[in-house]
C-alpha cells in the first residue's frame, strides 16, 4: 500500500469511529454496537501492522463487565415445554 492509500485508510478508520460513537451514545452499550466497535479497533490493528508500526494494546480497550451467574439450580419452570437438544424431542406428548 501506497503512503496516500495507509492515510486515506486511516481517515476512513477516524470517520467510522465517530460514527460508531455516535451510534453508541445512540443505543448504549448493545452487543451490536461493541461488535462494530470492535471491528474498527481491529482495522485500526491491522492498518498499523501494514504500515509496520505494530500497536500494542487498541486506543480504547475497556473493561468487559461480569455479569455474576449464581450456583443455585434454575426453578424448573423456565424448561416447562422445552426439548433437550440433540435427543429429538422424547417430550412432545407431555405439553
Amino acid at each position: 500500500m501506497s503512503t496516500t492509500e495507509l492515510a486515506e485508510l486511516r481517515r476512513t478508520i477516524g470517520q467510522l469511529r465517530q460514527c460508531v460513537g455516535a451510534l453508541r451514545s445512540r443505543y448504549g452499550d448493545a452487543s451490536a454496537v461493541r461488535r462494530l466497535a470492535n471491528d474498527v479497533e481491529r482495522l485500526d490493528i491491522d492498518t498499523a501492522e501494514l504500515d509496520g508500526h505494530p500497536q500494542a494494546v487498541p486506543a480504547q480497550a475497556k473493561p468487559v463487565d461480569r455479569v455474576p451467574v449464581p450456583d443455585t439450580p434454575y426453578d424448573p419452570a423456565l424448561w416447562q415445554g422445552a426439548d433437550d437438544e440433540g435427543v429429538g424431542g422424547y417430550k412432545r406428548d407431555q405439553r
